[in-house]
């Protein structure tokens, strides 16, 4: 009976106790911070103009951070992603904080130079926080799951064949969804078992008939989840327009403007600059690997399609033995080098193009430069593909970092077209911050096509 009554009061304040686990975790980390560095600089704690700097710097910092990675929103993720996006956030965070601290400490009464120090007390915080992050994110889940369970699925689709990577990537996600069922749109009991469902979700479901599944889903308190289509993206960045008195959606053409192509193309020369300065040691130990390795070339050129459709050689790591097919990856290819299978894990194959970035066939980011067979392929299976020619090329975007290598083809085209339609140069600048997950997601986002694909 006690346990009925805590659960029913845990039900009720639900949003409230997570509220406060997520305010706990922000707290806790904050409070390491300037307790344990408040050690040897006790004005940060009192009050004073350091203490009102430091302070402002960690709060504005963190908050950018959080904006980009993600922040503790638990139910939603898997713990690793919640730890990883959170420990970026606070482990940069604590970076920019001490150097700032370290900064405003280089004068007459403190070091006359500048001097990094207290670097144990910078770890020992990094320590503290990661352990409390892990360990909250964990009681977060635990909680959300115990009081919510498993949302109780109904793939609805086109294809039960295609349908099944859909089943997959919710399988990945167990602790959230429960798969119930996959089942075509035509079925004549599709109503009786939506209903026996709490969320249906949607795949290559034509638009006007899921017009109707939405309609009774809504009438019948579903949740919905459907794969956009184009006028689904162009719907989600149209603007609400009257005309005397009749509302509209106003959805107008994108293109990038003169001033965004000359700050784009600003930053492209810089980032990539910089970026080759500082990854030239790890550029010059993959070439050794690969030297090493066969005595063969180092580096693999290959034709890609960029804006407007223009043929440029891309560079990048040779990772595959020399005089192989020229053909996707699948799962146990041989043709693979064995440092190749490491420079692709980690995506370090990739860096070369920055010299590409530098001469200006790519950008930093846009849309995946595709191998001009695939463009082919995809545009006789996809008309729409062309559509992505629109923008040059990049190193990284949306479907660099939230797709895989084996992303289909039309999910590919809706990422690289969610980016288009929603380009800006704050969007290019948080995409570049982001880049930085594919490390943690590195066997996922570099899975190859399976052998019968």
């Amino acid at each position: 009976m006690k346990r009925t009554g805590f659960f029913l009061f845990c039900t009720k304040f639900e949003k409230s106790i997570i509220f406060l686990m997520k305010l706990l975790v922000y707290a806790a980390c904050f409070a390491t911070f300037f307790l344990l560095f408040s050690i040897d600089n006790r004005e940060i704690i009192g009050l004073s103009r350091t203490a009102a700097v430091t302070l402002s710097t960690y709060a504005i910092i963190l908050l950018l951070l959080t904006g980009i990675y993600g922040r503790f929103d638990v139910g939603m993720r898997k713990n690793r992603q919640i730890v990883f996006s959170l420990m970026l956030s606070h482990l940069l965070t604590d970076l920019v904080t001490y150097l700032e601290l370290t900064i405003m400490k280089t004068n007459e009464a403190n070091n006359t130079t500048f001097r990094l120090e207290n670097l144990g007390i910078l770890l020992g915080v990094m320590a503290l926080q990661t352990l409390f992050i892990i360990l909250m994110t964990r009681i977060g889940n635990a909680f959300y799951f115990w009081i919510n369970g498993a949302e109780k699925c109904l793939i609805v689709t086109s294809d039960a064949e295609d349908a099944k990577r859909v089943a997959s990537a919710l399988r990945d996600f167990r602790r959230r969804y429960q798969l119930l069922d996959i089942v075509s749109y035509e079925a004549e009991d599709l109503e009786a078992k939506m209903l026996e469902a709490d969320t249906i979700v949607l795949y290559e479901v034509p638009v006007d008939v899921r017009t109707g599944i939405v309609s009774f889903s809504y009438q019948n308190l579903k949740n919905v989840y459907f794969n956009p289509h184009i006028p689904d993206i162009l719907e989600k960045n149209s603007k609400s327009v009257t005309v005397d008195d009749i509302s509209f959606f106003a959805s107008q053409f994108h293109m990038i403007t003169f001033e965004q192509r000359i700050i784009k193309r600003l930053m492209d020369i810089t980032i990539s600059a910089l970026g080759l300065l500082l990854v030239s040691p790890l550029l010059l130990g993959a070439a050794i690997a690969i030297k090493k390795n066969d005595g063969g070339k180092v580096f693999f050129k290959q034709k890609r399609a960029t804006v407007h459709g223009r043929v440029f050689e891309i560079i990048k790591f040779r990772t595959m033995r020399e005089n192989s097919g020229n053909y996707s990856v699948t799962e146990h290819d041989d043709r693979v080098t064995k440092p190749g299978r490491f420079l692709r894990k980690y995506r370090i194959d990739e860096l070369p193009q920055l010299f590409n970035i530098l001469k200006g066939d790519m950008s930093l980011v846009g849309p995946r430069p595709e191998m001009l067979e695939n463009v082919e392929d995809y545009t006789r299976e996809l008309p729409e593909f062309r559509y992505r020619l629109r923008m040059k090329a990049g190193l990284t975007g949306y479907a660099q970092i939230i797709g895989k290598y084996n992303t289909s083809s039309r999910d590919k085209l809706m990422l690289d077209l969610m980016y288009i339609e929603n380009f800006s140069i704050l969007k290019d600048i948080q995409l570049l911050f982001q880049t930085i997950l594919v490390l943690f997601k590195a066997e996922d986002s570099t899975e190859a096509f399976h052998d019968e694909d």
